[in-house]
């Protein structure tokens, strides 16, 4: 199981979605990829908000990869907790979602060097679509930065909020950064 720690600033994360107040601050995550094929898994992951111990998140997500194209799909559903609701109120906040990504290497003699193009669709119960995102990268990895660190930056656009962003992730940590002035940051936990 991988567990980490979360943490949002500026008024919420991604500049893409509303954050309520329950999904700010310091969060626990916890998630567990179950694999059921050769190129698909079943993810589930959750967490909980850690000054109030209150579940913010709970969802199961089935992604499928194509390694000879590169790209990842993913179906699921998801269950968002705002402001310590029980759990029977919670099921207006479920969701489905749908998620795609698709990998290019512009660059053959350098497949450190990619360009990654994401989209993702949330509906609500009754299927109306709720947030669409979209975005493009260009990611950079350097391997062995230092002995045994790897880093990975990323700039990125999110294309329908127009929103530029940037990522630096290292082995243990993700940092990330919008332009409307809001950030996250991931921990790594052992477990």
């Amino acid at each position: 199981m991988e567990t980490s720690l979360r943490l949002r600033g500026g008024g919420g994360g991604g500049g893409s979605r509303p954050q309520s107040k329950s999904q700010e601050g310091l969060r626990i995550h916890a998630k567990e990829k179950l694999p059921i094929a050769s190129n698909a898994l079943l993810q589930a992951h959750g967490e909980i908000h850690a000054a109030t111990g209150a579940p913010t998140y709970l969802a199961l997500l089935f992604r499928n990869f194509y390694p000879r194209l590169s790209a990842n799909l993913g179906l699921g559903l998801a269950i968002h907790f705002r402001n310590n609701q029980p759990l029977p109120l919670a099921w207006d906040n479920f969701s489905y979602t749908l998620r795609a990504s698709k990998a290019i290497i512009p660059f053959p003699s350098n497949a450190l060097l990619g360009i990654n193009l994401k989209g993702r669709l949330l509906a609500d119960k009754y299927f109306n679509p709720t947030t669409r995102t979209a975005a493009v990268e260009l990611a950079w990895t350097i391997l062995d930065l230092k002995r045994g660190q790897d880093v990975r930056l990323k700039l990125g656009y999110q294309l329908l909020h127009k929103m530029p962003y940037f990522q630096l992730r290292e082995n243990n940590w993700t940092f990330n950064a919008y332009m409307d002035g809001k950030w996250d940051v991931r921990m790594d936990v052992a477990s």
